[in-house]
């Protein structure tokens, strides 16, 4: 089939709901969205739900609704398994907190035109697509994603270029969504296209999860064609080892090869990969196949998550027990997406022991101390 990524000698093993389908068909990445599982009755059939997944399910099934693809599903395990979790929703997605928010980074309030938000100077975001393969529960923009209504009009990706030709400053563009994945290769080239005709946009980034949820969608025909648009950056969205399947490999190492820098954006969730083991295998597997894991999020206080959120120390205490022990390639940026539209910041763990004087004592990764004198000369001194 035209652009289909080649079978592999090792492939991750599929749900018997469709073992019969042949290679090719499986690999087909529009035959994957059309047979998404996105109902209860579905999902009974092919895993046996607990009643908090029927309860999430049915409560969450307007506000918030489920998708999955076959080859997703098929990588679920028991009602603990940290893909399933990402994917199905439990009845704690019904509760809330005083905090959280329907819109947590004012993407709305900084949106001079429709699609597109402004929150950095020389940065900006187009939501080119209200579909993804997978609708992940913890999801930022769960009151965009999935609803046909928020589907972007032509008219309105052409106002949000309008806004890019008379905003020089802008010179970083991410295309997001949902997945801009999610479009046909034309529509798809279409948008990065028009983007790149933009004289003053020097990066474009598309933010897909598609190498997780859907890897086949990264086919040699599409990757070709977007070649003649780079420098085209990548950021992709693994969040646990599960995830990390021969196919998943496979497809980032097209990228790799097709010459997209491609980084992990990793979101820290509570009793899926809140643990510094499992973020290490993680960001080890990423670097082995040319991915460099760039940031790890404190998940964001959008409504529905507040089970899947962690204390902020947890992030600290992950990123304190990689650095030494792993290569700086290796270890990402914890960062806070500020609510409210504060932009990022990031954070790291304190290893300054006590500072005497001119002399700063430091613990490395095994507890030992050392000491730095911050005793600089003066430029004079040294030119004289």
């Amino acid at each position: 089939m035209d652009g289909a990524l080649d079978p592999g000698a090792h492939r991750t093993p599929r749900h018997p709901a469709w073992r019969d389908v042949d290679e090719a068909t499986w690999r087909d990445w529009r035959w994957q969205l059309r047979h998404r599982v996105t109902s209860e009755e579905h999902l009974g059939e092919l895993i046996a739900l607990t009643e908090s997944e029927r309860r999430g399910l049915r409560g969450r099934a307007e506000a918030f609704p489920m998708a999955v693809t076959p080859y997703y599903l098929s990588l679920f395990g028991d009602a603990r398994c940290p893909v399933r979790r990402q994917a199905v929703p439990l009845a704690a997605e019904l509760e809330r907190e005083p905090w959280d928010m329907r819109d947590p980074l004012a993407e709305e309030e900084h949106s001079p035109v429709p699609i597109l938000s402004h929150r950095y100077p020389d940065r900006a975001l187009m939501y080119v697509s209200h579909s993804c393969p997978v609708y992940c529960r913890h999801c930022t923009r769960q009151r965009k994603v999935g609803d046909v209504a928020s589907a972007p009009a032509a008219a309105e990706l052409e106002a949000a270029v309008d806004y890019l030709r008379a905003t020089p400053k802008i010179k970083d563009v991410l295309l997001s969504g949902g997945d801009p994945l999610s479009l046909s290769d034309d529509k798809l080239v279409r948008v990065v296209e028009m983007v790149r005709a933009v004289s003053s946009v020097e990066v474009i980034r598309l933010c897909t999860r598609n190498p997780v949820t859907l890897p086949f969608r990264l086919t040699s025909a599409l990757l070709q064609r977007l070649r003649a648009f780079h420098p085209i950056f990548v950021s992709t969205h693994f969040n646990h080892p599960s995830e990390c399947t021969p196919e998943a490999g496979e497809a980032l190492n097209r990228l790799a090869d097709a010459g997209f820098n491609v980084g992990n954006q990793m979101v820290l969730l509570a009793g899926i990969n809140d643990d510094a083991m499992i973020v290490e295998r993680l960001n080890r597997w990423l670097v082995r196949h040319r991915c460099r894991p760039y940031y790890m999020f404190q998940c964001d206080p959008v409504a529905g998550t507040a089970h899947l959120r962690t204390p902020i120390a947890t992030g600290l205490a992950i990123l304190d027990a990689l650095r030494g022990r792993v290569s700086g390639l290796a270890i990402p940026q914890f960062a806070v997406d500020l609510p409210g539209g504060g932009g990022k910041v990031t954070l790291s763990p304190d290893r300054v022991v006590r500072v005497d004087g001119d002399r700063w004592i430091f613990r490395d990764f095994k507890g030992e101390q050392f000491t730095y004198v911050d005793r600089p000369r003066r430029r004079l001194d040294v030119i004289s």
